[in-house]
């Protein structure tokens, strides 16, 4: 038996970075299909495993997935399964958003911040294709990071065209295990590669016709950094749903709208329409965003319509 590091995911097969170095593909043991059921993937990139090679030591079977210390996952787009574990064993998670080509909306950060909350990976936003915003549009970018950073996020404006922050970049992701997610076409595997160019992560503009990015990552991997940690490389996403949460407990994974919550009369107030809420009443003297309030709104609403079903 040796133990290993997975790197790699394309379905059937994994990817493993065993304790001397060297890689081994891999298949799963029959076992976990069916503890797993729930999951359209019981191993994930990011986990620790327990590998048994096969007598020829160029393949082997992954038999053991070590305790997980967090994980993130999305909404299957296979309807038959709850939902697909993107990365395991995070230190950080990164999400790129942009202003325009594409437009990334504040509900889709905020489903991201929130699960990301619920398995406590911390975020940095990474707010990309600088070189390509108006004076409008800088506006907006400058109201968006005051939202965020007070609530206690850390946001980074980056452009790979003008090299604006890449070092800072660099920096952020050195020596940690890092998560690069979002939307197609936000820029993630150009940023990947003006941070490392020896990766040569595959990229691809987007499409003029309906102003959406074009899928280039088609499966996760782990890459390792010449500076030290690793850098996940996510399929894009076009819709982020947090799965496992109950709906009395989805506020938790707002921070401000937790923090104000101490101060409603109820122990289970759901910040909607009850007497004495400190959360509305903080929404109305503007101490709460109203992106972030309809944001959580519509999380909690969708577990509604679960529980009607």
């Amino acid at each position: 038996m040796e133990k290993g590091l997975v790197i790699k995911s394309t379905g059937s097969w994994h990817t493993v970075k065993k304790e001397d170095g060297t890689l081994m593909e891999c298949k799963i043991k029959g076992t976990f299909r069916l503890q797993g059921a729930h999951m359209t993937n019981p191993v994930a990139v990011g986990d620790h495993v327990t590998i048994d090679p096969e007598p020829a030591g160029k393949q082997g079977v992954i038999i053991e997935i070590l305790p997980r210390k967090n994980y993130i996952i999305r909404r299957a787009s296979n309807l038959s399964r709850q939902y697909q574990i993107i990365a395991a064993n995070i230190d950080q998670a990164l999400l790129v958003i942009t202003l325009a080509s594409p437009e990334t909306p504040f509900e889709f950060i905020d489903r991201f911040l929130a699960s990301a909350e619920a398995y406590r990976i911390p975020v940095n936003l990474i707010i990309n294709k600088m070189d390509l915003y108006n004076e409008d549009q800088q506006k907006q970018v400058d109201q968006l990071k005051q939202m965020y950073e007070l609530i206690g996020y850390s946001c980074l404006e980056t452009s790979v065209v003008k090299g604006q922050n890449i070092e800072a970049f660099r920096t952020l992701l050195k020596d940690n295990v890092n998560v690069i997610s979002g939307k197609s076409g936000v820029g993630k595997s150009s940023l990947i590669n003006a941070i490392d160019p020896e990766l040569q992560i595959k990229t691809e503009g987007v499409s003029s016709y309906h102003k959406t990015g074009k899928h280039t990552t088609t499966y996760t991997e782990m890459h390792p950094l010449v500076f030290g940690g690793y850098v996940i490389d996510t399929p894009g996403i076009k819709g982020f749903g947090v799965i496992d949460m109950g709906r009395e407990e989805i506020y938790h994974f707002f921070p401000e709208i937790f923090r104000f919550s101490k101060g409603c009369k109820y122990y289970n107030c759901l910040h909607t329409n009850e007497p004495n809420c400190a959360v509305i009443e903080a929404l109305k003297s503007g101490k709460i965003s109203p992106s972030r309030y309809k944001s959580y709104r519509s999380l909690l609403e969708n577990q509604d319509k679960k529980y009607r079903r």
